[in-house]
């Protein structure tokens, strides 16, 4: 069955009646993952998240329309490990000005970039573009950020953690390693306390940083709390597309 709120599964003759308000554009990366997730983790995760919580918002009348994910991110930090790929901040630049033009171009004037990916840094690039492209409304959200994970997590971590992997039990758990093949996400803290307190920033080094790629102990992720977090994040995310969608333009602000 067509679902008119993607836009790869949609088609010309529905688009020749219809204009939507607000576009979702997920964005990934492919790189590794702890030993026992799949180099896409990202791309599934956010590929997932957009698609659920669009429907539900296409459900409660919300006017949107989700883009094909972006697979590759910024990797500059492993370049090192093999066939992590990296797209450079500036080439991230070129391909979101192109995808702006043609939303600007054709009316669309409302962009949410969901993203899926930590090394991806969005805000500049963002503030660049509102500069060029006025007229448009362009926001930013890091769905990782969206929920409070000492909800539903006991281990703290940042990449192929508990968290990360119980979503991927959840949404592709085929994919995913026996138990006994996962790291224990170990990884070291930066000599620099100011840097380790992360109020000042190095990039990390990965390799350095980790011996099987992963920050977090994912030894207790399960199916079940991926599955809570799923549908709370989801839900929140179709609020916000919809408050979105039924903003005006000229009056954004309240006192």
């Amino acid at each position: 069955m067509i679902r008119p709120y993607l836009l790869s599964e949609t088609n010309f003759e529905f688009l020749q009646k219809h204009k939507y308000e607000l576009a979702i554009l997920p964005w990934g990366a492919t790189e590794a993952h702890n030993f026992h997730l799949p180099y896409g983790t990202d791309n599934y995760q956010v590929e997932a998240i957009a698609e659920e919580s669009a429907r539900l918002a296409w459900e409660n009348d919300v006017n949107l329309v989700v883009l094909p994910n972006i697979p590759f991110g910024v990797n500059t930090g492993q370049s090192d490990i093999y066939l992590d790929m990296n797209l450079n901040p500036s080439t991230q630049l070129i391909i979101l000005k192109d995808l702006i033009t043609v939303l600007n171009r054709q009316g669309l004037k409302k962009l949410i970039l969901l993203n899926g990916h930590g090394g991806n840094n969005f805000k500049p690039l963002l503030r660049e573009l509102g500069y060029e492209f006025p007229e448009m409304f362009l926001s930013l959200c890091n769905w990782f950020q969206v929920p409070d994970k000492t909800l539903y997590f006991e281990n703290p971590g940042d990449h192929a953690d508990e968290m990360e992997t119980s979503l991927m039990l959840h949404l592709h758990a085929d994919l995913i390693l026996d138990p006994s093949k996962w790291g224990s996400g170990k990884s070291k803290k930066h000599r620099v306390e100011a840097i380790s307190s992360s109020w000042a920033w190095s990039e990390r080094k990965w390799s350095k940083v980790t011996e099987d790629t992963g920050v977090g102990d994912p030894s207790k992720s399960s199916e079940e709390k991926g599955s809570e977090m799923f549908t709370a994040l989801t839900k929140k995310l179709a609020g916000f597309y919809a408050e979105v969608d039924a903003l005006n333009l000229e009056d954004q602000y309240t006192d």
